[in-house]
C-alpha cells in the first residue's frame, strides 16, 4: 500500500511516549514482526517495504540522549532498546525553541529544521506528531488570519502551535496527540489550503478507550447509565503535570464528554447533577503504569439497578506508542490518497476527534476505518 516510507517527526521526542515510539522504530527496522501485531493498521493495509524502512526524528528540551530518556523513564526493559543503540545515537533530535522567541521566529527555526529532516531522510514523507505534554487552554477561534494569529498567540504558554504551523507550512501531516487545542478554524483552514490532512485530538489509550467499548455495548442493550465513576492513578510526568488545574482542565473535559456523545443522554440528569466523574491523581509509586478504577451502576428491566468493576493495569507508554505509528501511517495513506484539513473518521484513536460529526460508538468508529481504508486503497491504486 504504502509506496514511501514514513518520517516520524516527533515534538516531545525524548518524553516517555516519544522515546518509546523511537525504541519501536528502532524494532520495526530490525524486525518488523517484533512491532505489528500491535498494528492496527496491519488489518487494512499491506506494510512491506517502507514498514522496515520507517524513521525517527525530532525535537526536545531534554539534553539527555534518546538512550538515557529510554533509560530515565523506565517504561522498557533495557533489553527492548539497547539492542538497537546504533540506531538511537543517529537520530536526529533538534533543541526545542528557546522560549524567548516570539511565535513567528519559532516558526521559522522549526521549519528550517523540517527541511533539514527532509535532506537527511530523502524520500521519506513526513508526518508531525505532536506529543507535547499538556498546556493552558488557548482560544484562537477569533483569529482570521495568520497575521492576527503571530500577533494575539503566546508562544510560551502554547507551544504545540509552532510546531503545527510549521509543519503544515512545509506541507506535512500532522497527528495531535495531545490534548491541546490546536486545531482552530484558521489552522484547519490553513491544512486545506496546503493539501495536508491533519488529525487529533486526545488520543485514548487505556480508560477512555474501554468506555467508548463499554458505553456502546450498553447503550446497544438499552440498558440505562446511571452513574460511572472514573479514577486514574499514574506517576509519570504526563501524570504530575496534569495536577495543575488550568492543564489538566482539557483532559478531563475530554475524558468526561464524550460519554454523554456515546449514549445521547446525559447521565445523571434524573438527580439533577452530572454523575460521570472522572480523577485524575499523580502518585509516583506507579511511575508509567497507569492504574485505572471504574465504577458503572445501570438499570435494566423495571429500572432494576445492577454494577459493574473495572480494574485496569496499563503501561501507559506502551499502549500509546503503537498507536502513534499506526496515525503517522494513516497520515501518510491519506496525504498520498489527497485527503487535505480534519480527518474525522479517525475518531478510533482519540477522545475528542476534530472534524465534521466524527464516529461516536465503538462499532461506528471501527466501521469509519474500514470506508476510510477503502478510500485510501481506491484512490492510491486506481
Amino acid at each position: 500500500m504504502l509506496s514511501q516510507t514514513p518520517l516520524i517527526i516527533v515534538a516531545g521526542a525524548k518524553g516517555a511516549v516519544g522515546s518509546t515510539v523511537a525504541a519501536a522504530v528502532a524494532a520495526l527496522r530490525q524486525d518488523t514482526g517484533m512491532v505489528l501485531p500491535w498494528l492496527t493498521t496491519s488489518q487494512f493495509f499491506e506494510h512491506a517495504g517502507p514498514l522496515r524502512d520507517v524513521e525517527f526524528a525530532g525535537w526536545d528540551s531534554s539534553e539527555r540522549s534518546l538512550r538515557e530518556a529510554l533509560e530515565h523513564h523506565r517504561v522498557l526493559p533495557p533489553e527492548h532498546y539497547l539492542a538497537h543503540g546504533e540506531y538511537l545515537d543517529r537520530v536526529m533530535i533538534r533543541q526545542a525553541p528557546p522560549h524567548g522567541l516570539i511565535l513567528r521566529e519559532q516558526v521559522e527555526r522549526l521549519r528550517s529544521d523540517i527541511t533539514d529532516f527532509k535532506g537527511l531522510y530523502p524520500g521519506t514523507h513526513p508526518v508531525l506528531v505532536n506529543l507535547l505534554p499538556a498546556c493552558r487552554e488557548a482560544d484562537l477561534s477569533e483569529c482570521r488570519s495568520l497575521g492576527m494569529l503571530y500577533a494575539q498567540a503566546d508562544a510560551a504558554l502554547f507551544p504545540d502551535l509552532a510546531y503545527v504551523l510549521a509543519a503544515i507550512s512545509e506541507g506535512v501531516p500532522v497527528v495531535n496527540f495531545t490534548s491541546n487545542t490546536v486545531e482552530s478554524p484558521l489552522v484547519a483552514d490553513e491544512a486545506v489550503k496546503t493539501r495536508v490532512p491533519l488529525c487529533g485530538r486526545d488520543a485514548k489509550t487505556g480508560q477512555t478507550y474501554l468506555k467508548v467499548v463499554l458505553a456502546s455495548a450498553l447503550k446497544a442493550r438499552g440498558l440505562q447509565v446511571d452513574g460511572w465513576y472514573s479514577l486514574n492513578i499514574l506517576g509519570n510526568e504526563d501524570g504530575k503535570n496534569l495536577m495543575d488545574p488550568g492543564r489538566g482542565a482539557g483532559k478531563l473535559a475530554n475524558k468526561t464528554e464524550l460519554l454523554d456523545e456515546i449514549l445521547g443522554y446525559k447521565v445523571g440528569e434524573r438527580y439533577g447533577v452530572p454523575t460521570h466523574k472522572v480523577v485524575i491523581d499523580y502518585y509516583p509509586p506507579r511511575g508509567d503504569c497507569k492504574e485505572a478504577w471504574d465504577v458503572i451502576d445501570f438499570a435494566g428491566l423495571f429500572g432494576l439497578p445492577m454494577s459493574l468493576r473495572l480494574n485496569l493495569q496499563a503501561r501507559d507508554s506502551v499502549l500509546a506508542a503503537p498507536m502513534a505509528i499506526d496515525l503517522a501511517w494513516w497520515m501518510v495513506c491519506l496525504h498520498m490518497a489527497g485527503r487535505s484539513g480534519p480527518v474525522p473518521e479517525l475518531g478510533f484513536y482519540f477522545k475528542k476527534p476534530v472534524g465534521v460529526n466524527p464516529p461516536v460508538t465503538f462499532q461506528d468508529q471501527l466501521d469509519e476505518l474500514g470506508r476510510l481504508s477503502s478510500f485510501c486503497l481506491g484512490k492510491t491504486n486506481g
